[in-house]
Order: C-alpha cells, then sequence, then structure tokens
C-alpha cells in the first residue's frame, strides 16, 4: 500500500503533463480541419446534430480521426512497452521485430487471392501474418539473442524478405493489390464513424492487459528462475501476453495501415522520464503513443495543406522515428556491442579447380540467359534453346550486360566495406549507403516531377554521400560499433519505405514505375544505359585493384596500416567514397539491389579467397553470378509474367542473412 502510494505521489506530476499535452493536441488537431468555433465544435461533440459542410466535416472527419490517432497511438505505445520489457530489449518494437511486415504481407496476400477473407476478417488475417513473422524473428535470434542485436538484425532480415515477397505479389497483380497503397502508408483519413466503431470492440483487450500484465512482468524482471520459484507459469503467460498484444496491433494496422517507430520512441521516453515500474511503464507509454501519434498526424495533416497532397501519418512518423532509433541505439549500444560474425570457414585457399568451375559456371549462366527461351520449342532440335536473333539480342545483351555490372558493383561495394570495417555483416545495403541513393532519387523524382530513370547517378551519388556522413560522425563516437552502423541502415530503410508508400498512395501514373524500378528492373535496360554502368563499375574496380595495398592494410587493423607507411583516413575515405560511387551507379541505372554485397564476399571467402585481390575477383564473378542468375529466373520462373532481378537476388540473398543469423546461434 505504502509502495502504491509513493508511486502515485511521483507519477501524477507526469500523468497530468501528458494529459495536458493530449487534451493541446486534441484541441489543435480538431482546428486543423475547419473552421468551427470551439463552442459548436463542443456542441457537435455532445450531441448536436451537424448541418452545413464545416459541421458535417468537423463530425465526420476530424472527430473520428483524432479519436482513431488517440486509440492507434495508445495500442503502439502499449505494444512496444510490452515487447520491450518481455525481452528486456529497449530497442524492440512491432517494426524492428517484423509484425508490422508480417501483417502487410499477409493483407496483400489476401487482397489478391482471398478478396472475401480480406474484407471481412482483415484483422484475424494480419494478425496471422504478425504472429508468423514475430515467431520466425523470434526462432533465428533465439533464447539468448532476444536481449540483444541479433533480434533486431532477425526483423530486419524477415522485414526485407517479407518486403520482397509483398512487392512481388503487387507486381504481378497491380490492379488487385491497388487498395493497399495508401493502407501500407498509414494513413488516419476518414470519411465517417465506420472505423471507430469497428476498432473500439476489438481494442477492449487494452485495458484488461494494462490491469493484469504488470504483475507477470514484474516478475519474468526476475528470470525465469526467480518467476518460477514465485509460483509463475513463465511460457503460457509469455504466450497469452503476446497474443494478445498481437491482436491489438493487428486490428489498428487494419483500421489505418502501418505506423512504424512508435512503439519504439513512447517506451523509452516513458523510461527517461522516470517510468520504471512494469505498470507504470505501460501505462504512461500508451499515453506517450497517443501524444506522439496526435503530433505525427497534426504535421501530416498540416504538410499535405502546404504541399497540396496526401501526405500519410507514416511517412510523418517515420521522419521523426528514423533519427529516433539512431540515438536510442547510439544511447543503447556501447562499442563493446559486438555482434559482427566470424568469417566463414571453407576452403583455406583456391585452387585451379575453384577457378574453373566458378568460371564454367559463369560462362555457363551467361550462355543460358542468351539462348533460352521460356515457352519456345525449337523444332528441329525439340529445346528451347537458340543462339538469340539480331532483335532478340538487342533486348537481351543490355539486360544480362546491366544486371552482371550491378553484380560485380554491389559486390566490390560489400568486399570493402567489410574489410574495412572488419565486420562481415558490413554490406552497402545493410549500412544504408543503397537507402540513402533511393531515398535520394525518390525525393528528387517526387519534387521535380520527372522519371526516376532521368535522375542519374549525381543524385544518387549525393544520397549516398549523406548516409557516408552519418555513418563517419555516428561511427567515430561509437568507435564505429558494428550494431550501431547497421542500425542506421535499418533506420534509413524504413523511412525509405514509408516514402515510397507515400509515392505509391498518391495513385500518379510513375507509382508503378518507381516501384518497377525500386526492385532492381532490368526491364527498361538500353544499350547506352548497360554500357555506361559496366563502363563506370569497371573504372571503379580497376581503382580498387591499384589501392589493394591499403585495404590489406586497413582489414589487418590499423596500427599495422599507419607502421607500412598508409595515411589511414584518407585511405579509408578514399575507399569509402567509391563505394558511394558504386552504390550511386547501380542504384540510379538499374535500382536499389539488395545482399549481394553481403553475400558475394561470403562466398568467396568460402571457397578460399582470404587474400584481398583474390577476394576481389572471385567475389566479383560471384556477384555476377548472383544477379545474372537472379534476372534470368525472375524473366523465366512465371513465364510470360516477369519478376524483377533485384527482387530475386533479394529473396535469394535475404534467405542467406537468415542462414547466417541462424548459423551464429546453432554454433
Amino acid at each position: 500500500m505504502h509502495a502504491a502510494a509513493s508511486l502515485l505521489a511521483t507519477a501524477w506530476p507526469r500523468y497530468v503533463l501528458g494529459l495536458g499535452v493530449m487534451l493541446a493536441l486534441v484541441l489543435g488537431h480538431l482546428q486543423l480541419d475547419g473552421d468551427l468555433g470551439l463552442a459548436e465544435q463542443w456542441r457537435l461533440i455532445t450531441g448536436s446534430q451537424p448541418s452545413g459542410f464545416d459541421q458535417v466535416r468537423f463530425y465526420y472527419t476530424a472527430l473520428p480521426r483524432a479519436l482513431l490517432a488517440i486509440m492507434v497511438g495508445a495500442v503502439l505505445g502499449t505494444v512496444g512497452s510490452l515487447l520491450q520489457q518481455v525481452t528486456r530489449n529497449p530497442l524492440v518494437s512491432p517494426l524492428t521485430v517484423g509484425a508490422s511486415s508480417g501483417a502487410w504481407l499477409a493483407l496483400v496476400g489476401a487482397s489478391v487471392w482471398l478478396p472475401a477473407l480480406a474484407t471481412d476478417e482483415r484483422a484475424l488475417v494480419a494478425m496471422v501474418g504478425a504472429m508468423l513473422s514475430v515467431g520466425l524473428v523470434l526462432a533465428i535470434a533465439g533464447r539468448n539473442g532476444i536481449g540483444g542485436l541479433p533480434v533486431i538484425l532477425a526483423g530486419m532480415a524477415t522485414h526485407l524478405l517479407m518486403g520482397a515477397a509483398a512487392s512481388a505479389i503487387i507486381l504481378l497483380n497491380q490492379e488487385a493489390a491497388q487498395g493497399v497503397f495508401i493502407w501500407g502508408a498509414g494513413n488516419l483519413t476518414q470519411n465517417d464513424w465506420n472505423w471507430v466503431q469497428w476498432l473500439w470492440p476489438r481494442l477492449l483487450v487494452l485495458p484488461l492487459m494494462l490491469a493484469l500484465a504488470p504483475r507477470p512482468l514484474t516478475l519474468m524482471r526476475l528470470g525465469e528462475a526467480g518467476a518460477r520459484g514465485r509460483g509463475f507459469s513463465y511460457g503460457p503467460v509469455l504466450v497469452m501476453l503476446l497474443i494478445g498484444a498481437l491482436w491489438i496491433l493487428a486490428s489498428s494496422i487494419t483500421a489505418v495501415g502501418i505506423i512504424g517507430f512508435l512503439g519504439l520512441i513512447a517506451p523509452n521516453i516513458a523510461r527517461s522520464m522516470g517510468a520504471r515500474r512494469a505498470g507504470d511503464e505501460l501505462a504512461y507509454s500508451a499515453l506517450l503513443g497517443a501524444v506522439l501519434l496526435l503530433a505525427t498526424d497534426s504535421l501530416a495533416q498540416a504538410a499535405g495543406d502546404w504541399f497540396g497532397e496526401l501526405v500519410p501519418s507514416g511517412t510523418a512518423a517515420a521522419m521523426v522515428g528514423a533519427p529516433a532509433l539512431v540515438i536510442f541505439a547510439h544511447r543503447k549500444l556501447s562499442h563493446g556491442d559486438q555482434t559482427a560474425l566470424a568469417l566463414p570457414q571453407g576452403a583455406r585457399r583456391t585452387t585451379w579447380l575453384t577457378w574453373t568451375v566458378a568460371g564454367s559456371l559463369l560462362l555457363g549462366l551467361v550462355a543460358l540467359t542468351l539462348t533460352y527461351t521460356p515457352g519456345a520449342m525449337e523444332p528441329l532440335s525439340g529445346f528451347p534453346f537458340a543462339w538469340p536473333s539480331e532483335l532478340i539480342w538487342s533486348l537481351r545483351a543490355p539486360r544480362l550486360l546491366t544486371a552482371s555490372a550491378a553484380g560485380v558493383g554491389m559486390a566490390v561495394a560489400g568486399l570493402i566495406l567489410q574489410r574495412l570495417i572488419r565486420n562481415p555483416l558490413a554490406s552497402p545495403d545493410i549500412l544504408g549507403m543503397s537507402a540513402g541513393a533511393t531515398l535520394a532519387l525518390v525525393v528528387f523524382t517526387v519534387w521535380t516531377g520527372t522519371s526516376i530513370y532521368h535522375a542519374g547517378p549525381g543524385v544518387a551519388f549525393l544520397g549516398s554521400l549523406v548516409v557516408l556522413v552519418v555513418l563517419l560522425i555516428v561511427g567515430r563516437r561509437s568507435h564505429y560499433a558494428p550494431g550501431i552502423v547497421i542500425l542506421v541502415g535499418i533506420s534509413l530503410a524504413a523511412l525509405m519505405e514509408a516514402l515510397v508508400h507515400f509515392v505509391l498512395a498518391q495513385g500518379t501514373q510513375s507509382a508503378h514505375i518507381i516501384l518497377g524500378w525500386l526492385s532492381g528492373s532490368t526491364y527498361r535496360a538500353s544499350a547506352d544505359r548497360a554500357l555506361m554502368l559496366a563502363a563506370g563499375v569497371a573504372g571503379l574496380v580497376m581503382l580498387v585493384v591499384v589501392f589493394n595495398r591499403w585495404l590489406t592494410l586497413i582489414s589487418i587493423g590499423d596500427p599495422m596500416a599507419r607502421a607500412r607507411g598508409v595515411n589511414v583516413a584518407r585511405a579509408r575515405l578514399v575507399l569509402l567514397l567509391v563505394v558511394c560511387a558504386l552504390c550511386a551507379l547501380v542504384t540510379a541505372l538499374m535500382g536499389p539491389v539488395a545482399f549481394v554485397g553481403l553475400l558475394a564476399p561470403h562466398v568467396a571467402a568460402l571457397l578460399g579467397a582470404r587474400r584481398v585481390l583474390p577476394q576481389l575477383v572471385l567475389a566479383a564473378m560471384v556477384g555476377m553470378g548472383l544477379m545474372t542468375l537472379s534476372d534470368w529466373l525472375g524473366r523465366t520462373l512465371l513465364y510470360p509474367d516477369q519478376l524483377p532481378a533485384g527482387l530475386m537476388a533479394a529473396l535469394i540473398g535475404g534467405s542467406y542473412f537468415i542462414f547466417l543469423l541462424t548459423r551464429r546461434r546453432l554454433g
């Protein structure tokens, strides 16, 4: 009793402040969509029937939107706090453990293949997708990885895989999936009370969780053994809490779409303001979640009025939340948090047989790409193989050259990063350089109204360079901790995804072109662009060959490099600029390519290439082979439909990344 009184005495000022801020935000939020005075608004709230356009708009648009913001924000804050307390990991949220991407993939798939189910049981479909995704992430991370960065990395890999699968479904079924674009961006716009009436009964679990969860969460802090000593059944209660959390989360996602980061930010702010007890943190996170979503939705409305376009709330939340993830990661992870994987154990050195087999496989893939025609049978041979005619050559050769050059470029960029940072998890996409280039190109396209294919490598290089500057600043302060720089990449990837959903939500004719480009497509490859990409990649790779001594010595250690006369700071900057240039070229001329920069150097090391030059050549061959295979599979696997090469590479490479994480846990 005394403890409860003491808690109330110390906590009530926080709650009064939070409720006051929420009330002020509600008042401000309601003024954004009309010119009604407070007296008229109060009469409508207390039961008066609306008459006139302004009153109808307030009653059926502004008021339900504000109520949804409060309800959904409270859900996001509560679920984020619950997940962080259960895992004892301050970086866990519905976004970072893959719950949002699982719900998104499930609803996209249901919208295409089971439209009746997607209409009648959307919350259930979203919940099943979220549960499967979170279960996969927890299985990959393992019990010992839940409290650290491994669960975040597993969530990122799962998120990228499910995002690639959802993009594939949308590309193959564009008309059926059109309705999910705005939903995927997180939109609170309302035209009536239907969604409020649909959602509130499903959120009755929320007050029940706030009342019953504090005691189990408090006992969980004692550890599994301590909780069992007090008669607490750890497993069943944990499962029930997660099911309840995922249910209210799935219901909220169904109503308004994906709004990320708030579930991460609210609990961290709550703890920083003194909420230490389990129940206090849950309740105050719910209050802060409502406050944050009201604030970000107000920003979204103001930005929409300013630009004259719909700005989804999820986009505004990502603009605030992505930098917040970097800040919280910098505070919570130290430079001692070494989560890098050891280089895979493989052959000690390459042999002539290795090079012969690798070269033969690569030549075979090139021949297969050029000569195989899906769905066609040669009348004389009985096989769908033939040397291409002049017309077929003009179509296939630029695609082959584009995919090959992109694979080489990303493989070499990944090798440089892994050697410089001395972390085999490093790659341009994981560290955010590809995301920076992509973000710059999409923003430039939206801002100028030009085609994304005409933005050019210069814009992409600027985006990669901005990410590089952020990485250098953050990395220098944290001694280049692998966890910190990787979370920068996760933040930028999430920000890019929110912006892409914003672009797609506009419903413009270029939306599907941007979506296809984002999947790393070779559809529009021309001879000129293919030659430009190949020449640029070749020149940059030759530059790396010239500077291979720098890379060798820095990968051993900075003291060794300095002792051999290398200006480490200048060498690292030059090599990182080469990485930026490679990312910019590939992203601008083909689109973003994920996981190739991670996979290719690993495969080269497994084959015995341990020194820089052999690993450089072999990794380039692997990258070229992977992208060539991905382009061929995308062209033939679902013929006559096609999937972009970058999308196929993401599916293959993402599976390999999950294998690495699982192998680390089992090893």
